[in-house]
């Protein structure tokens, strides 16, 4: 049973048809402009293939699991199939489990809430916060970021070497940085995890969109990610990898599909017998479209062919690494040197100027949609920085004298879907903006940094 869905053209590499392409916004200064989305680390557009696939289900949507109707049945298939689709895309093992979540946030929560008794947990401090503050309730050893790939690996083994008592741990690590866009030495931190005993977990939310991700490569335990950043933004993630810790502990939330039997007692209370696969911990109704989209972003990506995006996407990185060194005014942040591989993620800050005020002048004066502060990685962003931010909703303070360093940074993301041109625009408008400044003022409103219609053009 299944639903008849757009197909991809395979031959399609880069860019790939994503909604939103063709949507223009106002300029500040007149006129419209098409929108150069360049904040694909925070949420990247649809795919065009997710778009119609969603599209082509929707009118056969219908509960999943033990209904006897046409629909539920074509829809749990579905639902099913997707599960089978995203463990073939991450390179499941067998007896791996594929859980569908809310989120990459939701994910880790999750994996926090089955850790066994007593267990420790190792993490960087340059993980972004969905992966470094769910771990709140165990006993967790922030490791100081490592200025090389070598140094990571080196830290962790201290650190897993020294942990007293020598029990259950877990390594939590990105892998390619929120921030920078850096990758991290995946495969070679597993390999020091596992020779002292501690299991890994990767959060692949940034990576998942522009590489590989294979679970038995890499020997990772788990990854984590979401759909919202894979090109299908319906509000699914997805946790996957093994069983035994999964099964071993208490649902992650009780209720409806978790449950194989619930019965009353004698004594007036309740005993249950939990599933031990997957819908042990995917209580209530699932998130069927969410779930499809996912799928269908997995098969889109296979069929267009990883190593040609990943060409693609690293030469538009070196097109932007090589503009903004043009630009003497400009400092791309970096924990491991220039040189390091990255994904579509660069993060950077601009002598002399507050970077929400700059951020504000790219969309406002450009159409150019970037993002601006700590990208909920505060500690790392402090540290690239070496001092405190600012605090939310002083776009509008006096800028920065020239040599002093900006408190936040500018975030450009990329992926799939960037057309040539939007990288083009941008690096212009960077040049144009530090050579001649903004054309506009700007005002807080409402903790955002945005353009005072009330006040005169520059």
């Amino acid at each position: 049973m299944s639903v008849s869905t757009a197909v991809v053209d395979p031959s399609i590499c880069a860019p790939l048809p994503v909604l939103g392409a063709d949507v223009t916004v106002p300029l500040v200064t007149g006129g419209d402009v098409t929108y150069a989305a360049l904040d694909y680390a925070a949420s990247a557009p649809a795919l065009q293939r997710v778009w119609d696939d969603v599209a082509a289900y929707a009118p056969y949507y219908g509960s999943v699991h033990r209904g006897a109707g046409y629909l539920s049945q074509l829809s749990t298939d579905l639902f099913e199939s997707s599960r089978a689709t995203v463990a073939e895309f991450l390179g499941c093992r067998e007896g791996d489990q594929v859980v569908f979540t809310r989120s990459t946030t939701d994910s880790l929560n999750l994996l926090a809430s089955v850790l066994p008794a007593d267990c420790r947990v190792f993490v960087f401090e340059t993980e972004h916060h969905a992966s470094l503050l769910p771990w709140r309730d165990a006993r967790v050893t922030y490791l100081d970021a490592p200025r090389t790939p070598a140094q990571a690996v080196a830290t962790l083994e201290r650190a897993l070497a020294d942990r007293e008592p020598y029990g259950p741990a877990l390594v939590c690590v990105t892998g390619a940085s929120n921030v920078t866009g850096e990758l991290w030495p995946v495969r070679e931190l597993a390999a020091a995890a596992h020779a002292h005993g501690a299991r890994i977990v990767l959060d692949a939310a940034q990576l998942a969109p522009h590489h590989p991700v294979d679970i038995a490569e890499s020997d990772v335990d788990w990854v984590a990610f979401s759909g919202h950043k894979l090109y299908a933004p319906f509000g699914s993630g997805v946790l996957a990898g093994r069983a035994d810790w999964l099964c071993d502990a208490e649902p992650y939330l009780a209720g409806g599909g978790a449950s194989r039997t619930v019965a009353r007692r004698a004594d007036g209370g309740v005993d249950v017998q939990w599933h031990t696969t997957e819908a042990r911990h995917e209580a209530g109704s699932p998130n069927v479209i969410g779930v499809h989209a996912i799928a269908s972003a997995c098969k889109a990506l296979t069929e267009a062919g990883f190593d040609s995006l990943v060409a693609r996407e690293r030469t538009l990185v070196d097109r932007v690494l090589t503009g903004l060194a043009d630009v003497p005014e400009v400092r791309v942040l970096s924990l491991f040197g220039d040189g390091a591989p990255r994904v579509g993620v660069i993060s950077f800050v601009v002598e002399g100027w507050n970077s929400s005020h700059f951020a504000a002048a790219l969309s406002a004066e450009y159409g150019i949609g970037v993002r601006d502060g700590l990208f909920c990685a505060h500690p790392l962003v402090r540290t690239l920085l070496g001092g405190e931010p600012q605090e939310p909703g002083e776009c509008g303070a006096p800028e920065a004298e020239p040599g002093e360093r900006s408190l936040n940074a500018i975030r450009v993301s990329f992926g799939a879907g960037t057309p040539d041109e939007h990288i083009a625009r941008f690096l212009g408008a960077v040049r144009e903006l530090v050579g001649a400044g903004a054309r506009w003022t700007y005002r807080t409103e409402g903790g955002r940094c945005v353009p005072d219609r009330g006040a005169a053009q520059v």
